[in-house]
């Protein structure tokens, strides 16, 4: 057996690592650098991250950084960082952290608590695999937590909007739990759930360290070697060819740890019906605006991990992540760092802005809302995704059933668009399917 990965992110990049591991022969294809939108950027004294700014410490990740040797780079973010804010009437709101404290919060007015409360009486509804977030959050707990709650966690974590995506592909545990136990709440109390947060971290140097770490290791990457076709000299066999001609090895099982949009040319030719299918997946442009002011300048005292935006509020960017307070040292002395996102699915005209005018309305918004001083930022810095992260909408469905059918081809994917949207998922899919081939090795 030898194995095709086509694609050098995170899900490739552990694919191999583990492959690498137990035995099995593998070449792993990277278009360009190793880390895909992993990226980590030290410019004029700031350590950016452009791409994911912070991970969710699961259990294949701390392994994974196990097994690299880079627990002793592990960050911490800073204490603060356990309060979130959500813009509601003009000005910040710390969210409630837990049941008890939303309960004893003015966050929500006294009807969406009601309702809160009488999620744990309202009877589960039929499994529908078409149902979306808004629609599930709207009737177990009302309007009011979709707009305030719902809406402004979705558009800043995954740009998306929750009238679209589908909650059976982006929380199947919620949908799981109701099913289950006929209530959500009722059930994150029974699983042991309720309330808890996993540790947030980051590494000293940048998440890029982890994909740089990733790639040294492995004895067959290849990379700014992009792949233009995906030969097939005989059913269940493969060939691969880049710019520098075809590679010379076959391969009986390919994976594709690519994006929808690049992986559907690759397939077109043997299977166009999944081809099809990957190339609906719709990913919104996204830009990340980094600003700097003087402390001085800022009357907000940042005392949080940052603040999301409720589209019923009408801003202008989906929110925005206080680096300086989850990371002071990632900053020079005495300033303050924001990094704001900018588009999605719910806000694709600002994201298509250019730098000049984002840069220049995310200043008007961040002077409004914190109370900022100074005529003008310190530093500014600007970095654009046209595709940003996957939506699991209705598209995605036609694309999971496409490609868990390939494998009968010995084709598989390894992908955010199919793990989901975070990297610990991605980490944890990648590793799982690892084991699933070389269990087949022969």
């Amino acid at each position: 057996m030898r194995v095709a990965i086509l694609g050098g992110g995170i899900s490739g990049l552990t694919l191999a690592f583990y492959l690498q591991k137990a035995g099995v022969a593998y070449d792993l294809f990277e278009a360009g650098p190793a880390g895909g939108n992993i990226r980590s950027q030290q410019i004029d004294g700031y350590l950016l991250e452009t791409g994911p700014n912070s991970l969710q410490l699961s259990d294949e990740l701390e392994q994974l950084l196990t097994d690299l040797g880079l627990t002793d780079q592990l960050q911490d973010t800073a204490a603060v960082s356990k309060n979130r804010y959500v813009l509601r009437g003009g000005q910040y709101r710390k969210l409630p952290g837990t049941p008890p404290a939303l309960l004893a919060s003015p966050f929500f007015s006294l009807k969406a608590k009601f309702n809160i409360l009488r999620e744990l009486a309202r009877p589960a509804a039929p499994t529908d695999p078409m149902e979306t977030l808004a629609h599930f959050f709207r009737r177990r707990f009302g309007p009011e937590i979709v707009d305030y709650a719902l809406n402004p966690f979705i558009s800043g974590i995954y740009a998306g909007d929750p009238e679209k995506l589908l909650v059976h592909k982006t929380f199947p545990k919620l949908a799981a739990l109701e099913q289950t136990y006929g209530s959500v709440l009722r059930g994150l109390a029974k699983s042991g759930t309720s309330g808890t947060r996993k540790r947030i971290v980051s590494l000293r140097r940048g998440l890029q360290t982890l994909t740089d770490t990733l790639a040294a290791q492995l004895t067959n990457y290849h990379g700014n070697q992009a792949v233009t076709a995906l030969l097939r000299p005989a059913p269940g066999r493969y060939q691969v060819q880049t710019a520098a001609g075809i590679f010379p090895e076959t391969y009986d099982t390919v994976v594709l740890a690519l994006p929808t949009y690049a992986a559907a040319p690759l397939l077109q030719p043997w299977f166009a019906a999944a081809a099809t299918a990957l190339a609906a997946v719709y990913y919104p442009p996204m830009t990340a605006v980094f600003t700097a002011y003087n402390r001085a300048d800022v009357e907000h005292p940042l005392d949080g991990f940052g603040a999301l935006h409720p589209k019923a509020e009408q801003p202008y960017a989906a929110g925005s992540i206080w680096t300086s307070s989850i990371y002071p040292d990632r900053v020079p002395a005495g300033q303050v760092l924001f990094t704001t996102f900018v588009g999605g699915s719910q806000y694709e005209a600002q994201a298509r802005q250019s730098a000049a005018d984002q840069k220049s309305a995310v200043h008007a918004e961040l002077s409004r809302f914190y109370g900022i001083r100074a005529v003008q930022p310190v530093w500014q810095y600007r970095y654009s995704w046209d595709h940003a992260i996957p939506q699991f909408d209705q598209h995605i469905v036609a694309a999971h059933t496409a490609v868990d059918e390939l494998q009968d081809q010995g084709i598989y994917a390894a992908a955010n668009w199919r793990a989901g949207v975070g990297v610990p998922d991605c980490i944890r899919q990648a590793r799982s399917l690892a084991e699933k081939i070389s269990g087949c090795k022969r």
